[in-house]
């Protein structure tokens, strides 16, 4: 079965004080659910419409983990504590 993968990418930098009230709880929160931080980094080179800002990569072991670990009530408190501080695109896919 593939693996399950949680794509945060940042399109401009996070409110500073809505983005640690959200660290304090996501981090957390993904590892209760089984995530694998492989990276978390705003050392990037974008090409074609990428944007180089903060992009954190985490690692489930099922798509349907990853997806769960989005919806589950931890998480979800991380974000109302994130209150809209951060434009950034969320992507939950499968591995091959």
């Amino acid at each position: 079965m593939p693996k399950g993968y949680f794509l945060s990418a940042h399109r401009s930098p996070a409110d500073p004080e809505k983005r640690a009230a959200y660290l304090e709880l996501a981090g957390p929160a993904m590892l209760k659910a089984g995530g694998k931080v492989l990276a978390s980094t705003s050392d990037i080179v974008a090409h074609e419409k990428g944007i180089s800002q903060q992009t954190v990569l985490v690692e489930f072991e099922t798509f349907e983990k990853a997806v769960a670990a989005y919806e589950s009530e931890d998480y979800q408190k991380a974000l109302k504590a994130l209150d809209n501080g951060a434009d950034r695109e969320i992507r939950i896919f499968a591995g091959v």
